[in-house]
């Protein structure tokens, strides 16, 4: 039997952390490890307990999602831990910032029970989870931060269709979507954004996106 995935919870309101913990401890591949309310203590938890995944909040006290983010999946961190942050969007200005720091995804506090758990699982298995509509939310409210790059004029190592597929993931389209736009199969999808993220070093669609604003390959 697979052990179940280990969740590390922080958020700074209790009754949030207690209801997220209880419908991920419901779940039989699933268990709450640890809960917090700052992100200095989600930093030094991870570090003795090292979930398979952090379901952070952005704002916190003492340090803020962001930073606790950076300072666990951020550039340079040798032995990096999965993070989703869980935001309320329309309240948070700084979801481009989580997900530069590092993290692996996000979703929204109303979002369902289903999409908190399959966030998690995506998340942890090393996906991105990237709601397509709230993509496309996303994009729209941070474009202007995202500025291209110094060396945004040089060449992108790709291939005619892998940089059409780029710019449609940076436009916020699923696989499924970017399937249908262009024709193809959903397995010819997948093996092209594996090709761009190996290609381009990336981990995940979420600096597939970040990547394609900073080139300058969308607007």
């Amino acid at each position: 039997m697979t052990a179940p995935l280990r969740v590390l919870v922080c958020d700074d309101q209790a009754l949030i952390r207690t209801g997220f913990a209880t419908i991920i401890d419901a779940q039989p591949d699933l268990e709450v490890v640890g809960e917090c309310g700052d992100g200095r203590t989600a930093v030094d938890l991870a570090g003795r307990l090292r979930p398979d995944v952090v379901v952070m909040d952005v704002r916190m006290p003492v340090l803020d999602g962001i930073q606790a983010t950076r300072l666990l999946a951020g550039a340079g961190v040798a032995d990096p831990v999965k993070v989703l942050v869980v935001t309320t969007f329309n309240l948070d200005e700084y979801v481009y910032e989580a997900l530069r720091a590092g993290a692996g995804g996000f979703l929204l506090k109303d979002a369902p029970p289903a999409q908190l758990l399959h966030g998690i699982r995506t998340v942890a298995s090393g996906a991105a989870l990237l709601d397509p509509e709230v993509t496309r939310q996303l994009v729209g409210r941070y474009a202007t931060r995202i500025r291209p790059a110094e060396d945004a004029r040089g060449d992108v190592p790709l291939a005619p269709r892998e940089l059409e597929v780029l710019r449609l993931i940076a436009d916020g389209l699923s696989n499924s979507e970017i399937a249908a736009t262009l024709v193809i199969s959903h397995e010819t999808v997948k093996t092209y954004v594996s090709r761009i993220l190996t290609k381009l070093d990336l981990r995940d669609r979420v600096q597939a996106v970040v990547y394609a604003y900073r080139r300058g390959l969308v607007t």
